[in-house]
């Protein structure tokens, strides 16, 4: 059975490859590998989202959710560099390349940890004040809904989500979905077939 980038425990070979894209503005030579989101080149859901979202504040508590091998957290981490940048995955392969990644750029700002470690240490607390994701929804809508909500329910008063989303993959429907569930969300931006999400209390 071939792996999804969302096995938390990868067992097909790595396969690392360097790699030179340019994020926001900036070229990163990276890592990737196989078994982890979008490997071989910087997919185009996570292009629009970078190309959209408005720059964040200069210090804060960021998350990149769904970090596969870092792109998001590098983009934060670069234009935010006195803020403190946690980048969670299930893949404890995709966590290893973003912290690889990260250190490889130089940015000592970015913790990259597994999604559940993560909760256990913040779990009770909101004390994320941005979240910017391309979220894996291959996994389901039942399962993408429970993530979200946990993930949001992490959000200072005062703090802010910004999804990616296919619109073909539910983006609509997605939108009213959060909303219904109290999250004031928006569509920000329509491009190359995505939708971008802005949520808030």
């Amino acid at each position: 059975m071939s792996e999804h980038y969302f096995t938390s425990s990868p067992t097909a070979a790595a396969q690392e490859r360097p790699r030179s894209f340019l994020i926001r503005g900036r070229e990163h030579a990276v890592t990737t590998a196989g078994a982890v989101f979008s490997p071989n080149h910087l997919d185009r859901g996570t292009q629009v989202l970078l190309s959209h979202v408005p720059d964040p504040p200069t210090t804060g508590v960021f998350l990149d959710l769904g970090c596969g091998w870092g792109p998001i957290a590098l983009a934060l981490a670069d234009a935010a560099p006195e803020a403190t940048v946690l980048a969670v995955d299930v893949n404890e392969r995709a966590v290893d390349l973003t912290a690889r990644n990260t250190s490889a750029a130089g940015l000592g700002n970015v913790r990259a940890l597994l999604a559940d470690d993560l909760l256990a240490e913040l779990r009770g607390s909101a004390t994320v004040d941005l979240i910017w994701s391309n979220p894996p929804v291959r996994i389901g809508k039942e399962a993408l809904h429970s993530l979200l909500l946990t993930w949001l329910a992490l959000l200072s008063d005062n703090g802010e989500a910004w999804f990616v989303v296919q619109k073909n993959l539910g983006a609509d429907s997605l939108m009213a979905w959060l909303n219904s569930q109290g999250w004031n969300t928006s569509r920000e931006a329509s491009s190359k077939g995505f939708r971008v999400l802005h949520v808030h209390r």
